[in-house]
């Protein structure tokens, strides 16, 4: 059976230490040096940095989030122990951890923390396909003769320099394929190392829940769920075509997960389709000048993303949910592909101004999609908004200002709201 310490990085005998330097992270598996898909999860990412950046948080409960209407964007491992969950409403979250140290986002902390570790996954395969700014599948087939160590190796040494260099952890997942290279990535957070080998993949899988699906959010599971699936053993006992037959695409997906099938390949270049932001009140709302007020934040977050990736989207799409969970969704097509705020807003406020029958909103929405290049946005003058010219060169000229002078340099009022 292959054997590797995690810390000093030696293959050596099984064994529940390391003799050589006497670790307990001391990893065992028959396949450990032959399998070459991995997916890498840093741990709390957005709560690690601000720990690592102020060691006056460390062994506190840190939650990092908007205000008291905001939601929960990630925890520490110590807030999570107390049930703070990603996307929990924060009035929630502190009820359940009332002396929690609430800080709001600093994303460009984390972009540039991401950055550092990107650049350390480089250095392993050209095979990198981020999934946010803290996971990244890596298909290193190939690379034990490049770096004279297997893959399993290499990656021990990536969250080893994590560590030690960015003052960071990761958990690594590794196997055979994307799926449960994903799924092993969660079994032994933080600070993990798990490894799913192909001859063991089907008793693996047998009794977990269909719930571990990357993809299978409530709907899907209760889907299943009525279907009499709940786990992948029963799965296993519908034909391929009966699983189509009921769930379409989603069943041949489902009939191949099940038996650890995923023919996926890392995808260095993985297209975005849309940008999009949300966000989750504490309180249902009904008052059209705070949602108008949400309606411009929203815009603002996507144009700016989309401005940071260059790239401009020709769909709107306005998604409201109501206080009893349903959905309501709007979406319309503009002649030309936009990146501006002022326009993304405008066109939102105009498909929430269409909904009828006004009610009580728990969550509420703003995407841009049909995405493309952002040379020649927005330059079509358009003749029933004379204004829109003029205003697409403010909000140009407001963002050199806040590259210079910081995000809250200007502010518009109804940001205020």
């Amino acid at each position: 059976m292959a054997t590797l310490c995690r810390d000093c990085l030696n293959e050596i005998a099984a064994a529940r230490r390391c003799p050589l330097c006497g670790s307990p992270r001391v990893l065992s598996h028959d396949e450990l040096f032959d399998l070459s898909i991995a997916h890498m999860d840093c741990d709390a990412f957005y709560a690690s940095v601000e720990k690592r950046d102020n060691p006056e948080l460390a062994g506190k409960p840190v939650i990092i989030g908007g205000g008291r209407r905001g939601v929960v964007s990630t925890a520490c491992y110590v807030a999570r122990i107390r049930g703070v969950r990603s996307a929990m409403p924060m009035f929630q979250a502190l009820k359940l951890c009332p002396d929690a140290v609430i800080i709001k986002p600093r994303m460009d902390a984390y972009v540039e923390a991401s950055r550092a570790i990107r650049a350390m996954m480089e250095e392993l395969t050209p095979a990198i396909e981020p999934l946010s700014l803290d996971e990244a599948f890596l298909d290193m087939t190939g690379t034990a003769r490049l770096h004279g160590k297997p893959p399993a190796v290499m990656l021990a040494r990536l969250v080893r320099r994590m560590k030690t260099e960015l003052g960071l952890t990761g958990s690594i997942g590794l196997s055979h394929n994307k799926f449960l290279a994903k799924v092993a990535s969660d079994l032994d957070k933080p600070h993990g190392f798990s490894v799913i080998g192909e001859a063991e993949t089907g008793a693996f899988l047998r009794d977990k829940p269909v719930g571990m699906i990357w993809g299978v959010g409530a709907a899907t599971q209760a889907a299943l769920d009525k279907a009499g699936i709940r786990s992948f053993s029963d799965l296993l006992r519908w034909e391929h075509t009966d699983l189509i037959a009921r769930f379409g695409s989603m069943g041949d997906r489902l009939w191949h997960l099940a038996r650890g099938q995923d023919k996926r390949r890392v995808s260095r270049h993985r297209p975005v389709k849309s940008i999009s932001n949300e966000t989750t009140f504490s309180d249902n709302t009904a008052d059209a000048e705070i949602l108008d007020g949400h309606i411009w934040r929203l815009a603002e977050k996507v144009a700016d993303r989309a401005k940071a990736k260059e790239m401009a989207g020709r769909v709107v799409t306005l998604k409201l949910k109501r206080a009893d969970h349903s959905l309501l969704s709007r979406r319309i097509s503009l002649h030309d592909p936009t990146q501006l705020a002022d326009r993304i807003y405008r066109t939102a406020r105009a498909l929430f101004d269409q909904v009828e029958h006004r009610s009580h909103y728990r969550l509420i929405g703003v995407g841009l999609s049909d995405l493309s290049n952002a040379d020649g946005a927005d330059m079509g003058g358009d003749l029933l908004d004379p204004g829109a010219a003029q205003r697409g060169r403010a909000e140009r000229a407001a963002d050199s200002i806040r590259s210079r002078f910081g995000e809250k340099a200007i502010l518009k009022g109804r940001a205020l709201r």
